[in-house]
């Protein structure tokens, strides 16, 4: 049992608030019926509700208090026993149902919610958005087998977003294809892998991408894989592998993708609690959407 403190406000009571007009709706979208490999991410949202009533929306290390961000859990969508189809049915259609005055974190769930989320969010307009991805993987697997976690970028791609506008960060070694690598380059898409963010550091590289996207790009999405982060850091990740960002990275970059005025929407997937050790990889996500929604203070306690 949770001991009760009146100056200690937990993260989870703060979301559960429900603010009538928040600045950033959370809703959960959990599914897992596009995984390439076998995974229970459709557990996740539930799961890091639990989780982040062991996190406050105090960031010490920034001084910023999250209190000043109205926010609202909306809930899950109905699409866990959803087939693909559907599934990708009623994420689009939902999707494009939002109010367009907030911002948006969703929380998977696989990767597969992706590609719906942002064509739903663009109805026809996928030439405005730019796509900012942390990612092992490239996600442009040929789509032969529907729209699964691996085929998102390709899919939206395919869909009408210009390949020129998407941004890819912390790419692996080993975790994808010479193929698939050729493609991404003759598309235009633009690639940081880990020996870049090394080298640069992770505020240089997501500063660099966000700029480029917003020059030429009416608004931004941002996908959160995971598995992003070292194998050692996500054991509940299916495709994390060693050699990936720190939890810290991965918080520094959430933090200046919330804090940007362009980005409208971010996702948050591939998070398998099953497969996960003592919560760590449901924490390292935890950590990640509080760290974008620090941002998002951030920004709004600058436009004031």
């Amino acid at each position: 049992m949770l001991f009760d403190d009146p100056y200690w406000l937990r993260a989870s009571d703060w979301l559960a608030r429900g603010a009538a007009q928040p600045d950033m709706a959370i809703i959960g979208v959990p599914t897992s019926v596009g995984s390439i490999s076998p995974s229970e991410a459709w557990r996740t949202p539930g799961r890091l509700r639990e989780v982040i009533a062991g996190f406050s929306p105090y960031d010490g290390e920034t001084g910023t208090d999250l209190t000043l961000l109205s926010v609202a859990d909306l809930g899950d969508w109905p699409v866990t026993d959803a087939r693909l189809d559907e599934m990708v049915d009623i994420v689009a259609g939902r999707t494009a149902e939002l109010t367009r005055g907030s911002r948006y974190a969703f929380v998977g769930g696989d990767n597969a919610i992706t590609r719906p989320v942002v064509a739903g969010l663009a109805g026809s307009r996928l030439a405005d958005v730019g796509v900012l991805t942390f990612d092992a993987h490239h996600d442009v697997r040929v789509l032969d087998t529907g729209p699964r976690n691996g085929t998102p970028i390709r899919g939206l791609i395919a869909d009408g977003l210009p390949a020129d506008q998407v941004r890819q960060i912390g790419i692996h070694s080993f975790a994808n294809s010479a193929p698939y690598r050729r493609w991404c380059d003759e598309q235009g898409i633009g690639i940081a892998t880990m020996a870049d963010v090394e080298a640069e550091g992770i505020d240089h590289v997501v500063s660099r991408a966000l700029g480029e996207l917003a020059a030429g790009c009416e608004w931004i999405h941002v996908d959160f894989d995971i598995d992003v982060l070292d194998r050692a850091f996500a054991p509940g990740c299916p495709g994390a592998r060693p050699g990936g960002m720190t939890p810290r990275q991965l918080v520094a970059a959430a933090r200046l993708c919330g804090r940007h005025p362009k980005v409208r929407s971010a996702d948050f997937v591939e998070v398998d609690p099953v497969a996960d050790r003592d919560d760590v990889t449901v924490m390292a996500l935890a950590g990640t959407l509080l760290a974008f929604l620090s941002g998002a203070a951030q920004l709004k306690e600058s436009e004031r």
